[in-house]
Formats: C-alpha cells, structure tokens, sequence
C-alpha cells in the first residue's frame, strides 16, 4: 500500500484544485467518496470552498446531516465511510462566527482521532502526523491535544515516542495560555514522571540480576538514582495539587521506601490521605494503611487509617483486617464497631458467601451471649435495622437449600446465626439443622441444643 500521507495529500490537491474552478456543493462531497482515507491532515486540507451564494440555513442543515452522518459512522465502526463524509464537514472552518471558528478545531481534532486511531489503513506514522497538526490549530488546546496523543501512545506501547512527546509538552510555553492549561500541565509532568519510574524500575531489574561485585553494579545505581530524581520533581509536582493521583502515589512510594526515605513517604501519603482540600479517596486511607502495615506501626494508628476506610466504603476488602484489629483492641467502644463493621460487611451482596465473614460473626454473637453487660444491646440496636430485610436477604428457604448443597462451611456458619437473630422455628435453621442430622454430624445436636437454651435471646431482640 502506497504511503497513506502521500494518498491523502495527492487526493486533497485534486480536490482543492476543483474546487477553484467550481462550487460543489457540501452534499456532492459526501456521495463521491473517495478511493482511500480523506482527512484533512495538513493545512491546505483546511481551505474552504466558495459558498458565498449559499443560504447560511442550507449550509446549517447540511453540515448537522453530515455531523449525524458521521457521529452514525463512527457508532456503527465503519470507518471509510466516518472518513469520506469528514471531506464534507471540515467546511465548517469556513464560518465567519467567532464562535463557530473556535469550535471548529476541537470537532475536526476529535472526529479526525477517533477515525484515524480505528482505521484498519491507518498507521502511527500518520496519526502522529495528524496529532502534530492538530495541536498547532489552536493553542489553547496545545496540551489537551498533546494529552490525548501521549495516552493513545502509552496504551499502544509507543513509551519512547510518548516519553518525547511528553518532553516536548512539557517544555512548551505561550505567554497566558500557559497558566490558562495549568493543569493539563501538571498531568504532563506526571505521566513524565511515571515513565522515568518504569525506567528506574527496569534499572532496579537489572541491579537484581547482577552479582554483587561486579563493576557494573555503581553505574546501574547512578543510572536508577538518576531517574529517581527526575521521577521525584514531577511526582512532587502533581501530587501537590489537590485530586486523585493513585498511580503516581504508589510509584512515589515505591522509590522513596527504595531508598528508605519512609519519613517523606510517611508525610506525603499523611497528606494525601487527610488534607481537606482533596477529594474523598478510599485508595489514599489503603495506601496509608498498607504502609503503616509494612512499617511494623502501633495498632491504634492503623485502626484509625482502616476506620476512615470504613467511613467511606464499609463493604471494602480491608474490612476483615480491620475486624480482626479491633479484635485485639481492650477498649469497649473498639468492641462495639467490630459488631457493626462485620454486620455491616454481610449487608453487600458481594459478602454473602463469605465464610470468614459469617464466622466472625458467629463466633461474637456468641460472646455475647456468654458474657454480661450492655453487649447484648449492641446486638439488638444492629438487628433492629435489618430485621426487616435480612431474613430474605441471607436466611431464604432456598438460600438454605443452596447454602447447604454447594457450601456446606457456609451453612455452618450461617445456621448459629439465623437461629439466634431468627428463633429456633427459623426454616434456615431447620432445614441445614435436619440436613446435618441425616449427616449424622453431631455437632448440629449441640447446635440445636444452644439455640434452644438461648430461645429468649430471639424475643429479646424482637
């Protein structure tokens, strides 16, 4: 196949020089496509035919058909035909309101990408090409434009091409419209940033796989230090500003624990975590935890990390450690939230099946019974909301059936449960009590007896 920059640029010299000599309407380019892809790649694709005599309602409407058209095109992935009718809608440059001429860039930049990025003739080469152009158009989207191109890069494994259209961005400046794309450059800096981090990690490979008295190991060293100073500035950079930085975050930390700099880490995941100015983030109380976890750091503080944890998604994985914290906590009021955080994780659907979480809570309902104070309310002031809804929701006639045919562990936990929040009349308790009893397991009996001598907690929390 001919160079498909080459194909484009001969078809729009044909077609510009057509145009001098005659005015074809808008629609007549749509119903002549043309051999191969037609995109307005370079500047004089941009020209605009004379349409002078033509009513500004008409051209209105054909350009909206056209948009549809191809807006259609792209849903329907038939790309040739997005291309063709693109011949047509790049006209819109020609209109003489302001704010159709700002518009105008973004509209040919997006429907161009999405077509040439999808395109089975196209290349990299070309949109590459296309991206350069288009960044160029107008400056107020430099870094937008430059953005996009850098991620279709990186999620195609062009990281060296990436790395210098990041460099490039990065450097670039235009009076105003620098500070106006503050932000985009902050981005900029950071996936700049994180590329110099999957350099350094590569470094650290090799360090791993050479012996520890060979001369190459100071010039390895130098080379990750070096990218690790590189990395820390757009790290620092962007982590700074409040938002959601995940990947850069646990890159960071991974070069500063590296180095063993865990005072900074220890700072900056502090402040990610629980500066007000940044949006609420479970991640950043994980990424707390998990280092205070490898730290070896007293409980308390990583009850109080897995506690806001449990604040904002109290069906999270972490859960379950955090029960187990608790657990050997001393403190009444640490007790009473490890009632609450595992009947809270048994309210998701996702925890249903969980074993370890119906045996928790097995093994504290019985604690409860067996010890004396205001335990017992705990428990009541926890049921009161839910028993209106958990017998259908985990206690079923069928889940019992279910339970008991594909999880026997599951139902052995769950049937202590049901029978005291439920009664000893309960048809989950029944049927897995039966079904344990043909089992001829004994402990079912013992289960059976305790539920009976404790038949008074069931009305009690009624």
């Amino acid at each position: 196949m001919d160079s498909f920059a080459e194909e484009l640029g001969d078809e729009g010299g044909q077609s510009f020089a057509e145009d001098e000599t005659e005015d074809v309407p808008a629609v007549s380019a749509v119903n002549l496509p043309p051999p191969g892809i037609y995109l307005p790649l370079l500047p004089k694709y941009l020209r605009c035919p004379n349409t002078a005599d033509r009513k500004s309602s008409e051209f209105q409407t054909v350009k909206e058909e056209c948009l549809n058209n191809i807006q259609e095109a792209l849903l329907r992935s038939q790309w040739q035909r997005a291309a063709e009718l693109m011949v047509s809608y790049v006209e819109t440059l020609e209109s003489t309101r302001t704010e159709k001429k700002r518009a105008a860039p973004e509209k040919i930049w997006r429907l161009g990408t999405e077509i040439l990025q999808h395109h089975p003739r196209s290349n990299i080469d070309e949109i590459n090409q296309f991206a350069d152009r288009m960044k160029n158009l107008g400056v107020k989207g430099y870094l937008q434009v430059s953005l996009e191109h850098i991620f279709y890069l990186l999620s195609n494994g062009f990281l060296d091409e990436a790395y210098q259209n990041l460099v490039l961005a990065e450097s670039w400046r235009y009076g105003e419209q620098t500070v106006a794309q503050e932000k985009e450059l902050k981005l900029v800096q950071g996936y700049r940033a994180l590329l110099d981090y999957l350099k350094w990690l590569k470094k650290k490979t090799e360090l791993l796989e050479l012996d520890e008295n060979s001369y190459a190991v100071s010039s390895v060293q130098q080379e990750m230090h070096s990218f690790y100073r590189q990395a820390a500035v757009g790290f620092e950079q962007i982590i700074k500003t409040p938002g959601v930085w995940d990947p850069f975050v646990m890159c960071y930390v991974d070069m500063l624990e590296h180095y063993e700099e865990y005072e900074e880490a220890r700072k900056m995941l502090n402040e990610y975590a629980y500066n007000s100015k940044f949006p609420a983030n479970p991640n950043a109380h994980v990424f707390f935890y998990q280092f205070l976890k490898r730290r070896g750091e007293p409980r308390k503080k990583q009850i109080s990390a897995l506690q806001v944890l449990h604040e904002l998604v109290p069906s999270h994985e972490l859960m379950l450690e955090f029960y187990v914290l608790l657990k050997k906590s001393k403190k009444t009021k640490n007790q009473k939230l490890r009632l609450e955080v595992i009947f809270e994780v048994l309210d998701f659907a996702g925890w249903k099946e969980n074993t370890k979480a119906w045996c928790y809570l097995a093994k504290q309902i019985v604690e409860i019974l067996q010890s004396s104070g205001k335990q017992l309310d705990w428990l009541k002031k926890e049921w009161e909301s839910r028993k209106d809804w958990w017998p259908a929701f985990h206690f079923s006639p069928y889940l019992a059936k279910t339970n008991w045919h594909e999880n026997k562990s599951l139902a052995c936990e769950k049937v202590l449960v049901a029978g005291i929040l439920l009664g000893k009349d309960c048809k989950y308790f029944k049927y897995i009590v039966r079904q344990g009893c043909k089992a001829k397991k004994k402990k079912f009996k013992t289960l059976r007896r305790f539920v009976k001598d404790h038949s008074w907690i069931h009305l009690r929390l009624t």
